[in-house]
């Protein structure tokens, strides 16, 4: 595990009504699940009294910034689809996602059934316990810390009689580390990045609707721009991605080689529930 340095030297691990404990988990993926590399973020696991929170630290970074300087300027799309919210001890996750010009968020149940192995390991000062599970299509290794009373980990992966140190898929597309522990004072606000997302606040649909807000996405990723394009804008230009844009024909090849990204970087955690793109 690289660099641990976890400030888990407390006597009585309880949390209290004034304190979260935050747990920062080194995530490296794969956008393309046939590519080498690996995209690596820093993700936060809060966990207080009441509820557990999952998210991208850049979103928390961006949000300190705008409070700082009393302003919305800083902004941060989360690209992992890895933001949940649940109650503690609870597999029932919100999950919140941005689909183009959207924010939303849908509930989903996440019971994993893990299978614990006697097989440990050392790594620093703690003792890791291996368990095995089945979730989202995928087969999944954790080690975990008995001796943590938190049966929580990053993204949906709770429910083991102690907190997840190290998960990853057997494929090596999703690896979690846990690099870092800090106590937070009172239950720290969300508000303005998790549940809605800079000024954007999460609309409530089912999972079947993000389904079809991600085809009709796909299908046409630049619907906003194509409706400024008529017989009467002529000299219309728009911009997309750096490139000028003059036509409808043009904006046509934008949009197929937008959904060959679309599909190029497509790579689910959870593969059962994947979006199946048409051909």
């Amino acid at each position: 595990m690289k660099q641990l340095i976890i400030l888990l030297t407390i006597l009585f691990f309880t949390i209290t009504n004034a304190q979260t404990h935050r747990f920062i988990y080194e995530l490296q993926y794969k956008y393309d699940s046939t590519s080498l590399d690996y995209l690596k973020v820093n993700m936060i696991l809060d966990i207080s009294t009441k509820d557990v929170k999952f998210y991208g630290r850049d979103l928390l970074i961006a949000d300190s910034l705008n409070k700082k300087f009393g302003n919305m300027d800083n902004r941060y799309i989360d690209m992992t689809g890895q933001i949940v919210k649940r109650k503690l001890n609870s597999a029932e996750n919100e999950n919140f996602i941005n689909i183009k010009f959207g924010y939303y968020t849908f509930k989903t149940n996440d019971k994993i059934n893990w299978v614990i192995s006697n097989e440990t390991k050392k790594v620093k000062n703690y003792t890791l316990q291996k368990a095995t599970a089945k979730f989202g299509g995928r087969n999944w290794i954790a080690w975990f810390n008995k001796e943590i009373p938190l049966n929580e980990g990053p993204f949906k992966f709770q429910g083991l009689p102690g907190l997840v140190f190290e998960i990853r898929d057997h494929k090596n597309n999703f690896i979690y580390n846990l690099v870092k522990s800090q106590k937070i004072k009172g239950n720290p606000a969300t508000d303005d990045f998790m549940e809605s997302n800079f000024g954007n606040k999460a609309i409530a649909v089912s999972e079947k609707q993000i389904r079809k807000l991600m085809i009709e996405f796909y299908n046409d990723p630049f619907a906003f721009e194509r409706i400024n394009f008529s017989k009467d804008n002529k000299n219309l230009q728009i911009n997309i991605g750096g490139r000028e844009v003059h036509s409808l024909e043009e904006l046509n090849a934008e949009t197929k080689n937008m959904q060959g990204i679309i599909k190029k970087y497509y790579n689910p955690l959870e593969l059962d529930k994947a979006v199946h793109y048409p051909k």
